[in-house]
């Protein structure tokens, strides 16, 4: 949304409007949705997260600043419950029974893809999930942020309580990791070649 809708929609919430929360949830909640759902690595607790989150809009809705962006402070409010949950329940990060096929894919055309592609973009997903599951929570967080989140690089530094250099750094960091990961897992392609050369 342009930042003159933006801040209408925020004036009307400060006015007790239902039908700005509803514009705001409509335009961010699947975003937010999906950043806790990778962030956490479980659906039952991004939903409680999710949940909690809207809950703290409603709640401090009227005494949010004029000029308050929105979507920062929604994802700002989700990482501090994320990390509160975290806290309180010492998950084990290895815990990925139930990860969902989540990396956004959408085809070229409309045509459903072949058996091969869907293949291959299952396997993509499996492989990028695996990666992002070992990779530590903060390279993650910036990665979930920016590419998962739409934040630019100014409202996702906000989020995590960073600069917007220090943003870069770590995003630049996370962003080769996750690369270093997804190439050290792929096949090579002489073992490729081996396999189905007769």
């Amino acid at each position: 949304m342009d930042r003159d809708t933006e801040l209408q929609l925020v004036e009307r919430l400060r006015a007790g409007d239902s039908r700005a929360f509803d514009a705001i949830y409509e335009s961010v909640n699947a975003r937010l949705f999906t950043f806790l759902l990778r962030l956490s690595r479980r659906r039952d607790v991004a939903e409680d997260l999710l949940e909690e989150t809207w809950l703290r809009l409603v709640k401090h809705a009227t005494r949010l600043r004029p000029d308050t962006r929105i979507a920062p402070w929604l994802f700002t409010v989700a990482r501090h419950l994320h990390v509160s949950y975290v806290r309180s329940r010492i998950l084990e990060d290895s815990a990925t029974a139930s990860l969902m096929s989540l990396w956004p894919f959408s085809p070229l055309n409309s045509d459903q893809p072949s058996p091969f592609e869907a293949t291959a973009v299952n396997e993509l997903h499996r492989r990028i999930e695996r990666a992002l599951a070992l990779m530590p929570a903060t390279s993650r967080e910036v990665l979930l942020l920016v590419a998962v989140g739409g934040l630019d690089h100014s409202d996702a530094a906000d989020v995590c309580g960073i600069t917007p250099e220090a943003l870069r750094q770590r995003l630049s960091r996370a962003r080769a990791l996750l690369a270093r990961s997804l190439d050290d897992e792929a096949p090579s392609t002489a073992r490729v070649l081996s396999e189905v050369a007769p």
